[in-house]
């Protein structure tokens, strides 16, 4: 699938197939986080891959925004570390990654996150030095359609040419 098209279709997947991702897709989706740029080039980010049935129902059960987790047929978990300054945008960059080129793969995930994560922390081992900052569930997507069919304001709505206000057309 082209770039182009992976953004343009890509949707947000909340309920999935039972059925498994294979481990060269799981392997392609995750070096897409480790391969993302990065400021100065500090990869301030660990990712936790979980594929056991039993801990991702655990973390859809923590997870308050994604307890579509627990049907996932794996989630990886994004860490980010604090001490750099660039970990938000860096770690969102690399989620990004995961989530096209999973896409590309006919692999439907979302991003769960923003509260309620460190809970996680005891589950999987993660250290103190590190911050939970997103959880991506990944897996084939349970209705196939609507690819493209986004909501979205139209280009020339949030677009501006050299200065804002001169409409982008």
């Amino acid at each position: 699938m082209e770039v182009f098209e992976t953004i343009r279709t890509m949707l947000a997947v909340r309920s999935f197939q039972e059925k498994s991702v294979p481990e060269e897709v799981i392997r392609r989706i995750v070096d897409a986080a480790r391969l993302t740029g990065s400021a100065m080039n500090s990869q301030p980010w660990q990712f936790v891959v979980v594929t056991q049935p039993e801990t991702l129902k655990k973390i859809g059960a923590l997870a308050g925004s994604g307890p579509y987790t627990a049907q996932a047929a794996l989630a990886v978990v994004v860490l980010a570390d604090h001490s750099s300054l660039f970990a938000i945008s860096d770690s969102s960059r690399a989620i990004q990654s995961m989530m096209l080129a999973g896409w590309a793969e006919g692999v439907g995930s979302n991003w769960v996150g923003f509260y309620g994560l460190e809970t996680l922390r005891p589950l999987l081992g993660i250290p103190e030095s590190l911050d939970v900052f997103a959880v991506v569930p990944f897996g084939y997507p349970a209705q196939p359609g609507g690819l493209g069919k986004k909501k979205r304001k139209a280009l020339n709505e949030v677009s501006h040419r050299e200065r804002f206000g001169t409409p982008f057309e």
